[in-house]
């Protein structure tokens, strides 16, 4: 009888840890399918390096399950889980070369001498250093670096490999670099990676699915695109991307959208968020991304207004210059600072002390019902 690998690599279920009265992660359910970027996203003390180190068994759960490969690995150490982990801090072992860091697991297995040659050489020509087994550590850039030390966990072809804030050592310009590096290992091994950030840039650009965790629970699960364009809470809304934000009251409400008089006296259309029920009298948050919010001079302004339409006035502080992604911030009346993406051209672009009236669509007022310890 033929037997089928299972569909997912890692799934928990209803995942639980306290430490004494405080619940670090409340009952996480998420199952992984085989060979799949995902990642964890969280600010700092959310739960998430709690529940990675359950995965890996350096932690016990107080209830719920952890299945690798379909099989549960409750009360299995973590050396006998095939789960691997990559921390910010390498652990590389700087009195090894590079080829003895990478056949250090294998020896311990008891791999022969041979095996381990072919192995070595082939995860070193995997991550496109095929000529650096011979090098000391010391020698190595702080992207090569990185790239060994996955190498030294993918030797062992683990089930899963968890990378914990893996980039977090590295400068601004290498760590752009190192995400996409990352994505391509990814692909090159075929081996299902979860990544744990509070960096939404890494896990947007890297992941096929990023879970967002917030105060022990998962707010949302689902691709980048998803959690940016449709969040399903305020946290989330605010958390991944930016957006400009209001609080208010909802003054006519139809379902689908309706009126917010803001609490600096704005009224504004919105559009409920994904699964919302908005009604009249709810206090509510208001997000608006930069990029859909336009700005007019004020004397072009009304030939750029259409029907339903919010509008606000007010006056460019400062442009912040970023090439084609950059931005102005626009004081209104009311003292608030909102951000607006605009094309910079070089002839004709808005300037500081400029009237202006920023416009962007209903559709794109993202409303959510505000929570009540808010």
């Amino acid at each position: 009888m033929k037997h089928t690998s299972p569909a997912y690599d890692l799934e928990c279920l209803d995942l639980a840890k306290s430490f004494g009265g405080f619940r670090a992660v409340k009952g996480v359910s998420f199952e992984i399918p085989s060979g799949s970027f995902f990642s964890i996203l969280g600010p700092s003390g959310c739960g998430k390096t709690t529940l990675m180190r359950m995965i890996a068994g350096f932690e016990d759960p107080t209830s719920g399950d952890i299945k690798i490969k379909g099989k549960s690995v409750l009360g299995v150490p973590p050396n006998r889980r095939n789960v691997k982990m990559v921390f910010q801090h390498l652990a590389l072992f700087p009195m090894m070369n590079v080829y003895e860091n990478i056949a250090y697991g294998l020896r311990c297995a008891g791999v022969g001498n041979a095996e381990i040659k072919r192995k070595v050489q082939d995860v070193l020509e995997r991550i496109a250093l095929p000529d650096v087994g011979e090098r000391e550590i010391h020698q190595l850039s702080g992207g090569q670096k990185q790239r060994i030390a996955i190498a030294r966990c993918m030797v062992l072809d683990p089930d899963v490999l968890l990378l914990d804030e893996p980039l977090g050592a590295l400068d601004l310009k290498l760590r752009e670099a190192m995400k996409i590096e990352l994505k391509l290992l990814q692909h090159q091994f075929n081996t299902t990676f979860i990544y744990i950030t509070h960096d939404q840039s890494e896990a947007l650009v890297m992941s096929d699915n990023v879970a967002i965790m917030n105060q022990g629970i998962f707010e949302q699960i689902g691709t980048p695109q998803d959690l940016y364009h449709h969040p399903k809470t305020a946290f989330v809304a605010g958390f991944v991307g930016d957006s400009n934000r209001w609080s208010g009251t909802v003054k006519s409400a139809d379902g689908t959208g309706g009126k917010v008089e803001t609490d600096q006296g704005l009224s504004m259309s919105f559009s409920a968020g994904a699964d919302q029920t908005i009604r009249d009298g709810d206090k509510v948050e208001i997000f608006v991304r930069p990029e859909f919010i336009r700005t007019v001079r004020a004397s072009e302004a009304d030939q750029a207004v259409t029907e339903g339409d919010n509008q606000m006035s007010g006056v460019i502080d400062s442009l912040l210059f970023n090439g084609a992604n950059s931005r102005v911030l626009v004081r209104t009346g009311s003292g608030e600072l909102i951000e607006s993406d605009v094309t910079v051209t070089g002839n004709n672009d808005l300037k500081p002390g400029e009237d202006v009236r920023l416009i962007w669509s209903s559709r794109q007022a993202m409303c959510f019902a505000r929570a009540e310890s808010a």
